[in-house]
């Protein structure tokens, strides 16, 4: 049984390691769980209350690798702690709302002050709670979080001026129609539905072909470069990139930015 949440004043800052690629497997079917917080002892508290409920978590140790995981990697929650080393997290929430990022986040914080959690909240938080916390309240308010996002039936999709109609099956740039096969245009759903998180060569294979062999990943790249080249028109900016060492991601090109 998962103890209750520990005094966040007992925790010791870690210096984090260099940026390293999530331990746990995206495929595996499991809401997967960042959580952002500099104090060891209450992060382990954090993770086993999280895995004891059956979610994946994953742990940065500071506000830069906060923001690099959550640009990179398929998350499905935030827990980000207000006052973190490198980058604090009212500015990782607000470069993740710059970038395109729907990621649901939880502010968890030691401080309690109406001010600063006004600022959570229109830095784009979605939610907000004081430590010390109970454990049971925690996790329920991950719980809400987690059914608020949960996907809905949409029968169009849409990322800058690339729209999908999932019913009629067509797909538009702007005013251009773009003719794309079966596999691309499952590729691109799965593109936009990630975006503008990078999305790995391995899940694209188990999303799509049901494999998960490194050794096709030259499957993976032609599919994307035949995608690439139809996106790519007369006039418009590169859309689809590649995240060296990660995958691919549909991101705004650097000149359309804010």
């Amino acid at each position: 049984m998962v103890e209750e949440a520990a005094d966040p004043t007992l925790g010791t800052s870690q210096h984090p390691p260099q940026l390293e690629q999530p331990e746990t497997d995206p495929t595996d079917g499991k809401m997967r769980i960042l959580i952002a917080e500099d104090e060891r002892k209450i992060w382990k508290h954090l993770k086993a209350a999280l895995q004891a409920e059956g979610y994946t978590a994953e742990v940065a140790e500071d506000g830069e690798e906060a923001l690099w995981l959550a640009q990179n990697y398929p998350f499905d929650l935030l827990v980000l702690d207000l006052m973190l080393p490198e980058r604090d997290g009212i500015s990782v929430v607000r470069q993740l709302r710059r970038s395109g990022s729907r990621l649901p986040v939880l502010f968890l914080t030691g401080r309690a002050d109406v001010e600063d959690r006004v600022r959570g909240l229109d830095a784009g938080a979605d939610d907000y709670l004081g430590k010390p916390f109970s454990t049971q309240e925690l996790l329920a308010r991950v719980r809400a979080l987690l059914r608020r996002q949960s996907p809905t039936l949409a029968s169009r999709l849409r990322f800058e001026d690339i729209e999908m109609d999932l019913v009629a099956r067509t797909v538009t740039r702007g005013s251009q129609r773009i003719d794309l096969t079966n596999r691309e245009f499952e590729l691109l759903r799965l593109l936009i539905e990630h975006a503008p998180n990078a999305v790995s060569k391995a899940l694209i294979l188990e999303k799509m072909w049901d494999r998960c062999f490194d050794s096709e990943t030259a499957l993976v790249n032609v599919h994307v470069n035949h995608l690439r080249q139809k996106l790519h028109l007369p006039g418009k900016p590169p859309l689809l990139q590649t995240i060296r060492g990660i995958g691919f991601a549909l991101r705004p090109a650097p000149s359309a930015s804010p």
